[in-house]
């Protein structure tokens, strides 16, 4: 099992990183950073040695009600992924956002979209993993996230938090029991309730037992998403997630 750090979409903040983890994962597209413009030279330098994954756009529907704008947004798609792959990236993360979340009909198109995305990255060598924003007000739900994941074979992307302010500790469990097989990345950190977000692990609400009961065995790769630049509460977040998954770090 790898541990790696999300870092946006700055390639100071990612030189600046603890060098520790294993990789980082990097935000690309829109608005700043475009593949196909990085300097790879400093990327390489930023990286220093550790390898890299990257994370789609966030704004971007990935289902829209016009099937012209759905062509666009898989092409659009497909040109980061394959300026991904030039550089390295080992997987790309994708959210699960549609323009109606609630039609059960509509699922389909989100579906498709969601197939041609990962087949695009399949073409480009990177592993397309598919993550939960069902917290947010375009995001598919769990129970339809991983449905679709299954329907698609698409990896997915397990983030411990969105799923907490989805719905508790109790959609984690749900989840990890139902889809965990389907969990090749995982984005770590730690919420609360009334709305703080990406704290260190151990500092909010999250029941990392329920992690550590179901995933136990777990040979992916986690990122942890934690919103600080200190080493030190990056570095022990990652020890605590290692611990419960039984990884050394």
């Amino acid at each position: 099992m790898d541990i790696g750090l999300t870092v946006g979409d700055d390639l100071d903040r990612l030189a600046a990183s603890p060098t520790r983890f294993d990789f980082c994962e990097l935000g690309v597209g829109e608005p700043t950073l475009v593949p196909g413009e990085i300097d790879r030279g400093r990327l390489t330098d930023a990286l220093a040695g550790r390898d890299l994954l990257v994370h789609l756009p966030y704004s971007q529907r990935l289902a829209t009600y016009v099937p012209e704008v759905n062509d666009a947004i898989v092409d659009y798609q497909r040109r980061l992924l394959e300026a991904a792959g030039e550089l390295g990236a080992e997987k790309a993360v994708l959210h699960a956002t549609s323009a109606d979340r609630d039609d059960v009909d509509f699922r389909e198109v989100a579906a498709d979209q969601l197939r041609r995305v990962a087949d695009a990255g399949r073409d480009a060598g990177v592993e397309v993993v598919v993550e939960n924003v069902g917290h947010q007000h375009a995001g598919l739900q769990l129970s339809v996230l991983g449905d679709l994941a299954r329907e698609t074979d698409t990896p997915i992307c397990f983030d411990v938090g969105h799923a907490y302010m989805e719905g508790d500790n109790k959609a984690i469990k749900r989840f990890l029991r139902s889809h965990g097989d389907r969990i090749s990345h995982l984005h770590c950190h730690d919420v609360r309730r009334r709305g703080d977000t990406h704290l260190p692990v151990g500092a909010g609400e999250v029941d990392y037992d329920l992690v550590e009961s179901e995933l136990g065995d777990f040979d992916g790769t986690v990122a942890l998403e934690v919103f600080t630049d200190d080493p030190t509460l990056l570095l022990d977040s990652a020890e605590r997630v290692a611990e419960r998954l039984g990884a050394s770090f």
